[in-house]
Parts: C-alpha cells; sequence; structure tokens
C-alpha cells in the first residue's frame, strides 16, 4: 500500500485511514465528514491529493501527442491555462478522466485519478512510441498535490505567499508559479468541489510536509480544516462532479458509458479541424451528433440504435432514505436506470437575501445522488429511488449547487424560482395614483435633497433638459433615411416632422463640434445600442465584397476583460457576442484582452499589447472601460497599427467619459480614434441616449463603413428614437459646449482632491499615486475581500450612494472588494475640492468607525441643491414657467 508523503502527518491529526486506489488515505479527521464538508462550503478545506496520478509531458512532440491521446483541444491551452479532458478509448469510451495543465511552453503536466494511475501510464506507452520528440515522465512521487478550497482559501493563500499578486488572476483554470518556502510551485485555480473558490498546489517532493504544515498553520486563522477523502467525496457529488468507476467506465450491466452521457463532455471533447484525428473521434463524434439532434428534438433512432441510450443526471431525493450506488430508479413504475452515487450530504442555512446572502449558523441535510437513467427524461422529472426494498420520490434536477456567486457555493433546491410578488388588495384609480405619487416624491426628496449621489454612470440633468423631455413631440414618430435618388435628402416616412428634424440636425451639429468630428448619429437610444449597431455595421462592411456568401464575423477583437472594467457591451456576453468568429485554434471567442501593468491594472500595458496586436491582428480594437482611472494610450496603439494593412478599426466607447473629451481628459478623434460610441447621460448632460461619431465623411477611406453603421442605426436598431429625450439631448449638447470646459476642470480637480481626502483618512485609494489615483471622474477604494456590497449597504443608510465594484483580483460582483465612485453628478451640484474633502470624514465615520452620520450627511448635501453648468435659475426659471403652463393643460 503506498503512502503520500503527508501519512505522518494525519496520523498526528487524528485521521482514520482507508485504503483507495492503492493508497493508504486519510478518510476523515475526528471532527468526522460532515463537519468538513461544512467546514469546506463556509471556510475552507486542505486536501492532501497526492495520491492523484501525475505526468509530465514535455519536448517538440508534446502537443501533437496530447492531440492524439486527449479528447480536448490542447492546442487552445495557453501556457498558463488548465482543461478537463478524457483520455479516450476506440469506441468512444473512457479510459479514464483527467485535467491538463500547461505549466509553459512545451511543458505539460496531466493529472489522472489515483486507481488508474499505473493503467493510464501503461496505456500512454504504444502511443508514445510514434513521437520520437516526446518526453514522458511519471513525476507522482516526485510532485506533492494539495488541494485548498472554499471561501477562505484565497485569503489564506495570500497570507501565505505575502502578495496578493502572486496568485493566478481569477478565472477559472488559470495558473501561475510562484516561490514559497524558496521552493517553485505551480498554483492553479482548479478543483473538485464546486467551490467557487479554489486553488490546487504542486509542491516538489523535498518541501511538501513543510508546505503542509505551513498551509495548516494559516488557515486556522481563517477556520481552514484538513479535509479527508469522505468529504471530497460528498463535496464532489453535491458539485454534480464525476467520478472514474461510477459515472465513467462501466455502468452496473457491466456496460461501457459513453463519454458523451456525462454533461462535462462538451467542455472536455473537442472536434475542432486544428486538433485532427484523435482516438476515438469518429465514435465520439456520432455521439454527439446523437445527442445534438436528441437536444433538438430531432432524434428517430430506435432505442436499441441509439449510441448514448442513458446520461447522468443529478437527482434529489424527496422522501426519507439514503440513495446508493446501484439503487434503482423507476419512471411509472419500469426501470429507466441505477444510481451510481448518493449519500446524505450537509449544507448551511442561508441567512440574508441577493448579494448579502451569507452561510448562517445552523445546517441542515439533503440527500443527493447522480444517476444513469433514460436520456430522453430532463430536468423537473418525478422519479422513484428503490431504497431497502421499498420505492421513495425523487426528482431530477439541473443541479445542486451554484458557484456562480463567489465566495460561497449556494445550495440550491428541486423548485427554486425567484421571490413572487405578495398578492395586494385592489385598489382604485386614486389610489393607486395618490400612493405612486407619494413613492416618487419621496425618492426624489431622497435622491436630490437629501443624499449624496457618487454612482459614476449616472447625471442628474438640469430642469431644462428634464423638462423638454417631456414636451411635443415625446411620443411622436419620425423615421427617416436618406435617399440617393432624391439628392441624398432626408426622407421622413410620417407628417408633422419639420421641427424634429431640424432639432435632430441641431443634435448632430452641436456634438460634432464637441467632439471635434464631422459624422454624428444621434439615434440611438443607449450606449450599449450604439455599441451594437456598430459592430453591425462593421461586419456589414467587411462582408460588402460578396453579398451572397455566409457573413463572415470579425476575426479577431481587442478589448477590456470585462474583471478589468471593461465595457459589459464589449463583451462577448453582451453586445459583441454575434459579430466575432470563434477562433479555429481555441474553440474560443476570438477575443484578446489588452494586457495591463503588473503593478497597476488600471492601465494598458502598451509593449504587451503591441505583441498580441502582431500576434492575433485583429480587426477591431476597442478602447473605453466601465472602471477607469486612466486615459487610454490611444495615440500610442494608433501610431503602432498605422502600417498594418489593413489597417485594425480604432474604436473608443466613451460611454463613462463622453462629458470629459478635452483638453483636460483627451480628444480621442486627434489621437486616432475612427469611431467613438458612448452614452449621453453619465460625465455628459443629456439624457439618457446613445451616440456614434466618426471622422468617416464621404470622401475618406472609411465612408463605406459610416453608410453601413448608419443603416444599422435605422432601420437596423430603432424604429421610434425617443424624440422626447433627443430633444432634451440638444439642451445639454447646448450646456455642455457653453459650460463644459469649466466642468470638466472641475470634475478632475475635484476627483484627486476626494481620493487624496480618502487617502488621508485612512482608506485604500486604487490606482497611481503619482497622478493623485485618477485622471477621470472616478475614484475606486478598496474596502475588503468580499466586502463591497456590505459597504455600500451601509453608506447607502447614511444616505451616500456608491456602486460595489469587482475590483481586478475579485472573482465576480458578488465577491466585490471594492466601491466605484464618480464626483460629476456632485461638481454639476457645486461641490468643489474642500466640500469632497468634507464627504470624505463622513465616509471614513462610516466606513472604518461604522458611525451613523445619515443626518450629517442629509444636512451636508441641503448645501448642494441647485444646479450648476447650464442656464442660470434666473434666467431658466421663466423658460421653465412658461412651458410647465402649457404641459399642464394638455
Amino acid at each position: 500500500m503506498k503512502r503520500t508523503l503527508i501519512y505522518d502527518e494525519h496520523l498526528k491529526l487524528g485521521a482514520k485511514m482507508v485504503a483507495f486506489g492503492g493508497w493508504e488515505m486519510p478518510l476523515h479527521y475526528p471532527k468526522g465528514i460532515l463537519a468538513e464538508h461544512l467546514a469546506t462550503r463556509k471556510y475552507g478545506g486542505l486536501f492532501d491529493i497526492s495520491h492523484m496520478g501525475r505526468f509530465r509531458i514535455g519536448g517538440q512532440d508534446a502537443l501533437p501527442f496530447l492531440q492524439y491521446v486527449l479528447t480536448n483541444n490542447a492546442a487552445a491551452l495557453l501556457p498558463g491555462n488548465a482543461q478537463y479532458t478524457m483520455l479516450p478509448d476506440e469506441k468512444g469510451g473512457a479510459t479514464d478522466d483527467g485535467y491538463l495543465y500547461h505549466i509553459s511552453e512545451d511543458d505539460y503536466l496531466l493529472v489522472v485519478n489515483a486507481a488508474n494511475t499505473e493503467q493510464d501510464w501503461d496505456w500512454l506507452q504504444p502511443y508514445a512510441s510514434g513521437f520520437p520528440n516526446l518526453v514522458l515522465e511519471d513525476v507522482t512521487g516526485q510532485v506533492s498535490m494539495f488541494a485548498l478550497q472554499g471561501p477562505k482559501a484565497k485569503a489564506m493563500l495570500e497570507a501565505v505567499i505575502g502578495d496578493k499578486t502572486g496568485i493566478p488572476e481569477p478565472i477559472r483554470n488559470h495558473l501561475t508559479t510562484i516561490k514559497i518556502i524558496g521552493a517553485s510551485i505551480t498554483v492553479a485555480r482548479t478543483g473538485y468541489t464546486g467551490e467557487p473558490l479554489g486553488f490546487e498546489l504542486f509542491p516538489p517532493a523535498d518541501i511538501a510536509v513543510s508546505l503542509w504544515r505551513k498551509l495548516l498553520d494559516a488557515g486556522k486563522e481563517y477556520g481552514i480544516v484538513p479535509v479527508g477523502l469522505g468529504a471530497r467525496d460528498t463535496l464532489r457529488l453535491e458539485a454534480g462532479l464525476p467520478l472514474y468507476g461510477r459515472e465513467l467506465g462501466t455502468d452496473a450491466d457491466g456496460k461501457e458509458i459513453p463519454i458523451f452521457a456525462l454533461a462535462a463532455a462538451r467542455f472536455a471533447i473537442s472536434f475542432s479541424p486544428v486538433k485532427g484525428k484523435f482516438i476515438g473521434r469518429e465514435a465520439l463524434l456520432k455521439q454527439f451528433e446523437e445527442v445534438k439532434l436528441r437536444r433538438e428534438g430531432k432524434l428517430s433512432a430506435t432505442k436499441d440504435e441509439l449510441l448514448v441510450p442513458r446520461s447522468i443526471f443529478p437527482m434529489s431525493v424527496l422522501g426519507d432514505g439514503v440513495a446508493r450506488a446501484g439503487s434503482q430508479v423507476l419512471v411509472d413504475g419500469r426501470s429507466a436506470g441505477n444510481v451510481t452515487s448518493g449519500t446524505a450530504v450537509p449544507y448551511w442555512i442561508f441567512e440574508g437575501s441577493g448579494t448579502m446572502s451569507r452561510p448562517g449558523e445552523e445546517s441542515a441535510r439533503r440527500m443527493l445522488c447522480l444517476a444513469y437513467l433514460d436520456a430522453d427524461l430532463s430536468e423537473g422529472q418525478q422519479v422513484e429511488i428503490m431504497i431497502r426494498d421499498r420505492p421513495v420520490n425523487a426528482a431530477i434536477v439541473r443541479r445542486h449547487i451554484g458557484g456562480e456567486a463567489p465566495p460561497y457555493a449556494h445550495p440550491l433546491f428541486p423548485g427554486n424560482t425567484e421571490n413572487k410578488a405578495t398578492a395586494k388588495g385592489e385598489k382604485t384609480m386614486e389610489e393607486l395614483a395618490l400612493n405612486l405619487v407619494q413613492r416618487a416624491n419621496d425618492n426624489t426628496i431622497w435622491r436630490q435633497q437629501q443624499a449624496i449621489n457618487l454612482i459614476p454612470s449616472e447625471q442628474t440633468a438640469s430642469p431644462l433638459v428634464r423638462l423638454l423631455t417631456i414636451a411635443d413631440p415625446s411620443g411622436r414618430y419620425a423615421e427617416h433615411r436618406k435617399v440617393e435618388a432624391l439628392g441624398n435628402m432626408d426622407a421622413f416616412y410620417y407628417q408633422g416632422t419639420s421641427f424634429i428634424a431640424e432639432i435632430e440636425k441641431e443634435v448632430q451639429e452641436q456634438l460634432q463640434k464637441f467632439l471635434g468630428c464631422s459624422e454624428v448619429e444621434a439615434r440611438l437610444i443607449s450606449g450599449q445600442m450604439a455599441n451594437a449597431a456598430t459592430y453591425s455595421g462593421i461586419m456589414s462592411y467587411l462582408n460588402r465584397i460578396d453579398r451572397h456568401a455566409e457573413p463572415r464575423r470579425m476575426r479577431y477583437v481587442m478589448n477590456h476583460h470585462i474583471g478589468r472594467g471593461g465595457h459589459l457591451s464589449a463583451q462577448t456576453m453582451g453586445a459583441l457576442r454575434d459579430f466575432v468568429a470563434m477562433d479555429p485554434v481555441t474553440d474560443r471567442w476570438a477575443v484578446v484582452n489588452f494586457p495591463v501593468l503588473p503593478h497597476n491594472p488600471y492601465q494598458i500595458d502598451t509593449a504587451r499589447t503591441t505583441e498580441l496586436i502582431s500576434r492575433y491582428q485583429p480587426e477591431l480594437l476597442i478602447f473605453g472601460k466601465s472602471m477607469v482611472l486612466h486615459r487610454e494610450p490611444v495615440k500610442k496603439i494608433a501610431r503602432i497599427i498605422a502600417d498594418i494593412k489593413p489597417k485594425p478599426i480604432v474604436m473608443y466607447d466613451a460611454a463613462h467619459v463622453l462629458g470629459l473629451f478635452g483638453p483636460y481628459f483627451q480628444e480621442p478623434f486627434k489621437e486616432g480614434a475612427d469611431i467613438v460610441t458612448a452614452s449621453t447621460h453619465k460625465t455628459f448632460f443629456g439624457t439618457q441616449r446613445g451616440i456614434i461619431a466618426s471622422n468617416m465623411s464621404g470622401d475618406s477611406d472609411y465612408a463605406e463603413l459610416w453608410a453601413s453603421i448608419t443603416r444599422r442605426a435605422f432601420p437596423g436598431s430603432v424604429s421610434n428614437h425617443h424624440l422626447g429625450t433627443l430633444l432634451g439631448l440638444l439642451m445639454a449638447a447646448y450646456e455642455m459646449n457653453t459650460y463644459g470646459r469649466d466642468y470638466q476642470h472641475q470634475v478632475v480637480a475635484n476627483a484627486k482632491a476626494f481620493a487624496l481626502a480618502l487617502k488621508d483618512r485612512g482608506l485604500q485609494v486604487e490606482g497611481d499615486p503619482a497622478i493623485d489615483y485618477t485622471e477621470t471622474h472616478q475614484v475606486v477604494l478598496r474596502v475588503g475581500y468580499a466586502r463591497g456590497v456590505e459597504i455600500a449597504e451601509r453608506l447607502e443608510k447614511n444616505n451616500i450612494i456608491v456602486n460595489f465594484q469587482a475590483l481586478p483580483d475579485d472573482e465576480a460582483f458578488t465577491a466585490s472588494s471594492g466601491l466605484r465612485t464618480g464626483v460629476q453628478e456632485m461638481t454639476r451640484f457645486g461641490m468643489k475640492e474642500a466640500d469632497f474633502a468634507e464627504l470624505a470624514d463622513y465616509m471614513a465615520a462610516t466606513i472604518l468607525e461604522e458611525k451613523n452620520v445619515s443626518k450629517e450627511v442629509a444636512r451636508f448635501r441641503q448645501r448642494f441643491t441647485t444646479m450648476h453648468y447650464c442656464l442660470p435659475q434666473e434666467k431658466a426659471g421663466p423658460l421653465i414657467d412658461k412651458m410647465l403652463g402649457n404641459l399642464l393643460k394638455s
């Protein structure tokens, strides 16, 4: 029986040792399996998983070898990444499943199941002989393996390393190499527990014991405990993860389980042309096609003809009893398959709701299982499980836990639905109107007279702008487009549009003046829509030569990663999704992110950007962020790409910074931008709309592109283009062109003063101190891992409204460590540098001392209720009164 290097440490901790896969391993420690499971979910667990097999694969033939013997696309795996994969057989079954880690160029580590290590090694040998430049080593004895999983894992690992920048960036399957105890150790964001925060560490054998002790000692402060194989199994079962010998291998009847019986197969198998031929490809492709037809409702094969007759499903036991492996599952009294894994699993009862939910002090148990069932069943199916010769009710569920809201894995239950509104008694129209108006009035008073608004994406419009948005032509239509046969005149589809036609033209002229450009498309009603119309126009332009062929998408796009503050509309989860291609090499979206400076994740690294542009040759570069502290290096990048043929299109999404464009920030068209898109209501003074701007005049190389973009604006994106807010936007543009430079100067001065004041009061301000932390309207604070939501709630109770914000090292918005603030709105209400210093006092008192300063803040706000940088009240008042009189008559 083999033993890991940590064997003696397990005995010292009182572990119950058992035989597993040829190894003597800890089943559990004195507190037991359930306690270890719960500790992992609430705090964290430290696992010795050195019994897993580890093969190092290197040499020039490493990649072709891996492409042949594994199911996933190893070419898609850049250094510093990992992926789930299978060791297939020719019939479409699995010899084993494993994880492949790309450590560095031509250096991979393949981790396989402990019980299969020798079998896998022997299986690989005949194939390895066909690759003369391959290095294949079994390093199971030379490199240990630990798992650190759970909500406190990151904090503990940072404490051990002594540098939070040393751990892998917060994206699953990313890895890096760090120094601990003087040795180089690979650390990966991977795991087998379903925890959204999890790491696996690969220390050299000679420091394994020292590292285990160091991690164990450091974990005490965070509630992290050692965990044995028992809880590792309950954790993976709750997460719905397969175990070879249960959900892979052979079924209860001795038949091989096809790989596509697992939902995870879609992440583990690639049919990319780049991958080429590999073991079992033909069999797996047939399985995939069958599964696809089933999902599409087009499968016509008989049961005897099916290649994937059954699939692995997670199930929740609704009655009393524990389902065990082999238990029969019945549907309408007939056998539908068998349980593959099942047991009682504990869970924490969460307290609070939404982003404020946390594991409480109470726990409970539930009976869960995985089962190999007829593939035509689906989520919600009611079944019966034979437990001790009696049928017990159960249901197929989609999953048992959700890991998308870090730092916790949240338990999910059958029938989970959104909270439904409580039924209310019928009210009269008069009562409804009175209630609505009262609530709206109360909210307006609070937001406009009692609260300090620091949301960086919001802006109160001036009284005149707001009033104009409800004036006629609000609610009207004025669709139009240029018709070449009519002398390129705008042809309107409705009568009564002469006034709004003049307004729209003047909006364009005022925005052209502000931006220093020749074209503005102002019909879009949001920044997101402006981006989608732009992407659509670019795609149409790229396909202009051949309109009969299937339109191709943009081959590569460079943007800011959303985790580093990139705009949602510049992501494939947002507006970009339908317009960018899949990379045939990586099987992933053809998107590459701007790299950032190692010491400043808020600023682009232009040297590395140059390398990535040369490597990926993007057709579109998208500047602009929603968490923005720096100017964008448009000028530098524009010079770098100037000689590329065809030149990439440079787009600046100015949703947050449109109102700052000018001499105090930056002027993108002068610096080399081809297109600017923007929202008109964040730092700009406008109503909530979107615009696209360019210098693509009729005699430019891109005139045809601009024509394509305008077609995608109308009729591609809008019909009614919200004429009331368009009218308000014109007044806002007047204001910006009249008062904008003074406003811009004050915004930047206020932001810098605010950042310095917050720093002086002991708060942690993000950004570069050399520039007073910001060059924009935004100031970003770090308030502690996953505490952003809590602190934002506390500030709101004290009448200070901010954004909780995921910082670049956070896993998701629910784990936000930061607060994102903007000074633009309160600058318009007259606040200056000294006032923001006073506000910093209130924020420090609330954040650091947990004081209630709500009354003081409300009194403070009373000093700033008059709108500035617009027509003064004495001049605007008579205009407002006159118009209100007419509006109230209608």
